[in-house]
């Protein structure tokens, strides 16, 4: 094994354990891959029926195009989390890193018709870029992949319509800053709907403002230098084993 995929191991596995951390988990049905270093036939996945706070680096399994665990083999894989994580990873070369859950603000939000609104600075990030797709039933038809690529486009988010969110970083450190930012956006705006109360939007001049500075100030992946360093530094001070 390589340094590099070491690393991406180890930063996959700390994933599992902060999203878990932060209530995002659905029992064994969320699931959160990387590409493997180097080797683009593969991606890094946990066996089917495993908890987010059950992964560490050792645990995942190098998944190929058919949704096949090739290391170790034989291994039950996620057929569903094949289909979705290569839909991202054949359209996209910049695509490091992919996540899928079910939180219920992103559920919620997603199944409104004007989507995710531009109410608050961190979802103002996400303005004219991001995509939605029409849920299609539970993912096990590979046909469906080419549709979530056009929908996905050329955007890091992809709300799956009455499904959950896909998230595609350029690392995982980025894709946990994502996950991080949409959850939140997701719930203040359900939070302001909630109230009744008619929501004061900022012009589009703003928005798309605020959404330029976020992709001119982050031309590398977000989150490497500081913000997932942080989150790293938490799982070791709680004693959290991800990297066995």
């Amino acid at each position: 094994m390589t340094p590099a995929e070491q690393q991406v191991r180890e930063h996959l596995a700390a994933l599992y354990r902060l999203l878990d951390r932060m209530g995002l988990g659905h029992r064994i049905y969320s699931h959160h891959s990387a590409r493997v270093p180097g080797d683009p036939e593969h991606m890094l996945l946990p066996a089917f029926g495993v908890l987010l706070e059950e992964v560490s680096a050792s645990t995942l399994m190098k998944i190929n195009r058919a949704g096949e665990s090739v290391d170790p083999p034989g291994v039950d894989s996620n057929q569903a989390a094949s289909i979705l994580h290569w839909a991202a990873y054949n359209a996209r070369d910049d695509v490091m890193c992919v996540a899928h859950y079910h939180s219920a603000a992103t559920v919620a939000v997603g199944a409104l018709e004007a989507g995710l609104l531009p109410m608050s600075q961190g979802a103002m990030q996400f303005y004219n870029r991001i995509g939605y797709h029409d849920y299609e039933g539970p993912t096990f038809n590979p046909d469906e992949q080419p549709r979530l690529a056009a929908d996905l486009s050329t955007h890091r988010v992809l709300l799956l319509r009455n499904h959950g969110a896909l998230v595609c970083g350029r690392s995982v450190a980025e894709t946990y800053v994502l996950i991080d930012d949409l959850e939140k956006a997701c719930k203040s705006q359900l939070l302001a709907m909630s109230s009744g109360a008619e929501i004061r939007l900022p012009p589009h001049e703003v928005c798309e403002l605020t959404a330029q500075y976020f992709a001119a100030t982050m031309p590398q992946p977000r989150g490497e230098s500081r913000d997932f360093p942080a989150a790293l530094r938490q799982l070791e001070r709680l004693g959290v084993e991800y990297k066995h």
